[in-house]
């Protein structure tokens, strides 16, 4: 009974420590590319809290003989245990085209170094597209101008994890040079500004302003609808008034009747 009780206790002891151990696990996120840095930081930590990550801090001991100490012995078996554990949870959490790229002979920490540095010349590909279509950016009207906005911020915002900086002031006159002609009167409105507008306060200001492009549009299109059936209107009442004062002329068969007639009083 004690015997059985002992072992049920050891049982959820190792359940337990093994549920913990998938759901830190878990917690890594996917390595995609883009956030190596993250997955980086994940890994290690990870790592480090399971008092496995020595593979990582140390390079591995000199092969063992049968002159090694006991200390020796030890050293290199936990430094074999934290490189293969790592080894797995690494290649665990990265896409299998990142594994096709890697040796199978080399340990933790090259595996780590290796994936940094395929990562780093991916960052800077992302950084040249990122940049290039930030710059590249205009505004045709099929999207409301705080979406188009937004993706602007966004587009500084992954270029800034890309260590390329893009100030506040940088980017609102980005936004202003992006912006189509009939946004020309806003541009310059800014530039007599004496105070610089924030990134927040220029989305505030040209939402209004698209609000009252957008009213005047319509109160445009009204007046034109209006002048137009009004135009109508009028022609189709100068046409009725001409067909009347065409009605009252002499007919040609009233004339010959006035004709004959004038004859007759004539002939009397």
């Amino acid at each position: 009974m004690g015997m059985g009780g002992n072992c049920h206790l050891y049982f959820t002891a190792d359940f337990v420590n093994a549920s913990s151990v998938t759901a830190t696990i878990n917690s890594i996120p996917m390595l995609s590319g883009s956030n190596f840095k993250t997955w980086k930081n994940k890994v290690t930590m990870v790592l480090g809290c399971m008092d496995l990550d020595l593979a990582l801090r140390e390079p591995c001991p000199t092969p063992l003989m049968d002159l090694n100490s006991s200390d020796e012995l030890k050293k290199f078996k936990r430094w074999d245990l934290s490189n293969r554990i790592s080894l797995m949870i690494m290649k665990n959490t990265i896409l299998e085209t990142f594994l096709d790229t890697m040796s199978e002979k080399i340990d933790a920490k090259k595996f780590l170094d290796t994936l940094e540095e395929l990562l780093s010349k991916s960052d800077k590909a992302d950084t040249s597209a990122s940049l290039r279509k930030l710059v590249s950016m205009r505004y045709k009207d099929k999207r409301s101008i705080r979406e188009y906005i937004l993706e602007m911020f966004h587009l500084s915002e992954k270029l800034k994890t890309l260590k390329i900086e893009i100030s506040e002031d940088f980017l609102v006159h980005l936004v202003l040079i992006s912006l189509p002609p009939q946004f020309g009167q806003f541009e310059v409105s800014y530039n007599c500004e004496k105070d610089k507008w924030t990134f927040n306060e220029l989305i505030s200001q040209l939402v209004q302003e698209e609000e009252r492009m957008k009213q005047y549009k319509t109160e445009s299109a009204h007046f034109v609808s209006t002048s137009s059936n009004c135009g109508k209107k009028r022609k189709g009442k100068e046409l009725r008034c001409l067909d009347h004062k065409k009605s009252k002329r002499d007919h040609p068969l009233d004339i010959k009747k006035r004709s004959a007639s004038f004859v007759k009083t004539l002939l009397i």
